[in-house]
C-alpha cells in the first residue's frame, strides 16, 4: 500500500475489552460503597461491623450495616453473577443472543406459584418463599423441556417453547392480579426485583448454590464449547447433543431459580452482562463465563447502590429489578452500534417448524369462514342476568356495543399478525415479534407517561401519545441500525433493549401503589371494552389498508430469509427492503397496540400457528397469518367476556392463553418436516 494512501487512512478507534468496561464499573461500585460508609459511622466502624457489630460504640447504626446494608451488597453481587452466568449459558446451548434466564419461562412460573399459593394456599409459604418459587420454575421448566424432547432440544425449538409457556404462565399471572389486586400487592414489588435484606439467611442460602453452579459450568466449559459448531460438525464429534443441551439448560434453569426464590424477578442482567461481554471482545465461551459473571455481578450491585443513595428523594418506591433495566438499557445501546458483530446463518431448524399445505388457498378459505361463524357466535350469544340467549340481528342495542369489540378485535389481530410476520421473515429469527422489536414497548411507555403525567387525558391524547412513542422507537431503531444495514442480530438487540426499558417501567409504575395502576393494567391487558363503532372502523379500515400494501411484499419476504448476501446476489436492495418493512412494521405495531395493548403476543404466535397449519411461501403465510390472528383475537374476545361473567379476561390475555396452547400442542404434537 502507497505511503499516502496510509496516510489518508483513518484512525483505528480505541479497541474496547471487558476489562476497560469492567475497570470503571468496579471503581464505581467501591466509590459508591464507600461514599456510603463514610456518609454513616465511618469506614473503620463500617468494615468492623460486617464481622463485628457489637465492638462499635454506635451500635444502631453498625446492626443496620451488618444486618441490612452488608447482606444487601453481598446479594446483589451474588444474585447479578448468578443471572450473568445463566445467561452465557442459555446462550451458548440455544445459540441465539436473545436467550435469557428468563427464557425458559422460569422466572414467570416462579411468580406465577407465589401467586397461586398466596391466594390459594398460604401455608406453602411457611415452609419458605424459596421453594415455592422454585417448584414454580422447575414446572416451566419441565413444560419446556416436554415440548422440545422429541425434536432433540433443537435450539430454536426451545426458545420457541420458553416464550410460549413465559407468555402463557404470564397470561395466568396478569389474570390473578386483574381479579385480586389488592391482595397481590406486595409481590408486585418482589416480582420487579427487590434487593432488600434483614440478615444473612439469604446469603447463606444463594452463595453455596451458586458456587456449586460455577464449579459445574466449568466442568461443562469443553463440551459446551462443541455447541458452537453445527450439528453436522457437533455430531461426527460422537457428542450426544440432546443431553449436552439438557445438562447446559438445566445448570442455568438451576441458577435463575435459586436466584428468583430470593430476589424475585431481575430479568436484564442475564441478557445484557453477556451480550455486553461478547461484544466488547469475549469470543471464547472461558472468557465469557468469568467476564459476564464479574460484569453482571458489578452492573446491578452499582444499580443498587446507585438506587440506595437516591431512594431517599424520591416519592415512591423503585425496585432495583426495574432500575438495573432503566440503567442497564442505555449501555447496551450505546454499545451495540460501535463494535462488530458478525451474522448468523439462521439455523436449520427455524425453517422446519412446518411443512407446506397442498391447497393453502383452500386452507384460508376454510380459515375466513371459521372466522366468519365465530364473529357471529360471539356478537349474539351471550349471558345476561337470566342466563344464556341468542340475540337477533336486529337487535341494535345490544349488537352496538358488541359489533365495534369484535370488529376492533378481528383488525388488531390482523395488524399485529401480519407485523409478526413481516419481522420474523426480515430477521430470519423465529423468536422476533412487535414486542420483541421494541415498537409495542415505546408505545406503552408514552402511554403510561401520558396517563400519569397529564391530567384526565381524554382518547385523542393517548392516542397521539402512543403514536408518538411508536415513531420515537422506531427512530432509535433505524439511528442505531441505518450504519450496519439493519443487520438482524443488531437489530433484534435494540428491540429487545427497548422491550426491557418498556418493563422496567411497568415495574415502578405497578410497584408504587398509585391507584391510576389498575387503568393501567387493564390496557396492558388488551381490553376492547371501551371500544366504539369510530374506533372500530378505524382499526378495520387501518388494517385492510395495510394488509393490501403489505401483500406486494411477498418477494422480498421469500428472500431475506435466505441472508443478506444472497438477497444482494439476487437484486434485492438490501438496506431499502429492511427499512420499508419496518416502517410497515411500526405503523401495523402502533395502531394495534393503541386498541388491545402490547401484550397479546399475537404477532409472535400467529405467524408460527399459520407455519404449522402449511402456509409457507410468503403471501399465502402473510394471508393465513392474518386470519388466525383475527380468528384468534374474535374468539379471544367473546370467550373472554363470558367464561368469568359478569367479570372479563380482557382479550389480549385471553388471546395469549388460546394461542399459546394450541401453539404448545402443534410443538410437541406435529414433527418437523424438511
Amino acid at each position: 500500500m502507497p505511503p499516502d494512501a496510509l496516510a489518508t487512512r483513518r484512525p483505528r478507534r480505541p479497541r474496547l475489552t471487558p476489562g476497560a468496561l469492567g475497570l470503571p464499573l468496579a471503581l464505581g461500585v467501591l466509590a459508591l460503597a464507600l461514599g456510603h460508609l463514610l456518609a454513616g459511622p465511618g469506614l473503620g466502624p463500617g468494615l468492623i461491623a460486617l464481622f463485628a457489630p457489637e465492638a462499635t460504640l454506635d451500635a444502631a447504626s453498625t446492626l443496620v450495616l451488618h444486618y441490612a446494608w452488608w447482606p444487601r451488597l453481598a446479594m446483589a453481587l451474588l444474585a447479578g453473577g448468578g443471572l450473568a452466568l445463566a445467561g452465557v449459558l442459555m446462550q451458548q446451548v440455544l445459540r441465539n443472543p436473545l436467550a435469557a434466564p428468563t427464557t425458559l419461562g422460569v422466572a414467570s412460573g416462579a411468580n406465577l406459584a407465589l401467586m397461586a399459593a398466596s391466594l390459594m394456599a398460604p401455608g406453602l409459604l411457611g415452609l419458605g418463599r424459596e421453594w415455592v418459587a422454585l417448584a414454580g420454575g422447575g414446572m416451566a421448566m419441565g413444560l419446556v423441556f416436554a415440548l422440545a424432547w422429541r425434536r432433540g432440544l433443537a435450539p430454536v425449538v426451545v426458545v420457541l417453547g420458553g416464550l410460549v409457556v413465559n407468555l402463557y404462565f404470564g397470561a395466568l399471572s396478569m389474570v390473578l392480579l386483574l381479579f385480586h389486586q389488592e391482595e397481590l400487592k406486595g409481590l408486585l414489588i418482589w416480582g420487579a426485583g427487590s434487593l432488600a435484606q434483614n440478615g444473612w439467611q439469604d446469603v447463606a442460602f444463594l452463595a453455596p448454590r451458586l458456587a456449586i453452579g460455577g464449579l459445574l459450568a466449568w466442568l461443562l466449559l469443553r463440551p459446551l464449547a462443541v455447541l458452537a459448531l453445527d450439528e453436522a460438525g457437533a455430531r461426527s464429534l460422537g457428542v450426544s447433543l440432546k443431553h449436552l443441551r439438557l445438562a447446559g439448560l438445566g445448570l442455568a434453569v438451576f441458577l435463575t431459580g435459586c436466584v428468583v426464590s430470593v430476589v424475585g424477578i431481575v430479568g436484564f442482567i442475564g441478557l445484557a452482562a453477556p451480550n455486553i461481554v461478547r461484544l466488547a471482545g469475549a469470543r471464547r465461551l472461558g472468557a465469557r463465563l468469568v467476564w459476564s459473571t464479574l460484569l453482571g455481578a458489578l452492573l446491578l450491585a452499582a444499580t443498587d447502590l446507585t438506587l440506595q443513595r437516591i431512594s431517599g428523594h424520591l416519592p415512591t418506591l423503585i425496585p432495583t429489578g426495574a432500575t438495573t433495566a432503566a440503567l442497564g438499557v442505555p449501555l447496551l445501546l450505546w454499545l451495540i452500534p460501535r463494535l462488530r458483530l458478525a451474522g448468523e446463518t439462521p439455523p436449520r431448524e427455524a425453517r422446519a417448524l412446518g411443512g407446506r399445505h397442498p391447497a393453502p388457498g383452500r386452507l384460508a378459505g376454510g380459515l375466513a369462514i371459521a372466522l366468519l361463524g365465530v364473529g357471529a357466535v360471539a356478537m349474539l350469544a351471550g349471558q345476561g342476568a337470566d342466563g344464556w340467549h341468542w340475540a337477533k340481528p336486529t337487535d341494535w342495542t345490544l349488537l352496538q356495543w358488541r359489533a365495534p369489540r369484535a370488529l376492533a378485535a378481528a383488525g388488531c389481530g390482523v395488524m399485529l399478525a401480519i407485523a409478526g410476520t413481516l419481522i420474523q421473515r426480515l430477521t430470519a429469527n423465529p423468536m422476533a415479534s412487535p414486542e420483541v422489536l421494541g415498537i409495542s414497548g415505546g408505545s406503552a411507555i408514552a402511554l403510561m407517561g401520558a396517563i400519569f403525567l397529564l391530567p384526565a387525558p381524554d382518547n385523542l391524547t393517548l392516542v397521539a401519545a402512543g403514536t408518538l412513542g411508536a415513531l420515537a422507537s422506531l427512530a432509535v431503531l433505524v439511528g442505531l441500525n441505518r450504519a450496519s444495514g439493519f443487520q438482524p442480530e443488531r437489530l433484534l438487540l435494540t428491540g429487545v433493549a427497548i422491550t426491557a426499558l418498556f418493563e422496567a417501567v411497568k415495574g415502578v409504575v405497578l410497584a408504587g401503589g398509585d391507584p391510576r395502576g389498575q387503568q393501567v393494567i387493564a390496557w396492558l391487558s388488551g381490553s376492547t371494552y371501551y371500544v366504539d363503532p369510530t374506533s372500530a372502523l378505524s382499526v378495520a379500515a387501518a388494517a385492510l389498508l395495510l394488509a393490501l400494501v403489505a401483500t406486494p411484499l411477498g418477494r422480498w419476504l421469500d428472500i431475506l430469509p435466505l441472508g443478506g448476501a444472497t438477497a444482494t446476489a439476487l437484486g434485492l436492495p438490501l438496506a431499502r427492503a429492511r427499512l420499508a418493512l419496518l416502517l410497515m412494521v411500526a405503523l401495523l405495531t402502533a395502531g394495534a397496540t393503541l386498541v388491545v395493548g402490547p401484550l397479546s403476543f399475537v404477532g409472535l404466535l400467529a405467524p408460527h400457528m399459520a407455519r404449522l397449519m402449511g402456509f409457507a411461501r410468503a403471501r399465502a403465510h402473510l394471508a393465513g397469518a392474518a386470519l388466525t390472528g383475527a380468528l384468534l383475537m374474535v374468539l379471544a374476545d367473546g370467550l373472554g367476556r363470558q367464561l368469568l361473567f359478569p367479570e372479563e379476561i380482557p382479550a389480549g390475555l385471553m388471546a395469549s392463553l388460546l394461542g399459546g396452547a394450541y401453539f404448545m400442542w402443534g410443538l410437541q404434537a406435529s414433527p418437523s418436516r424438511r
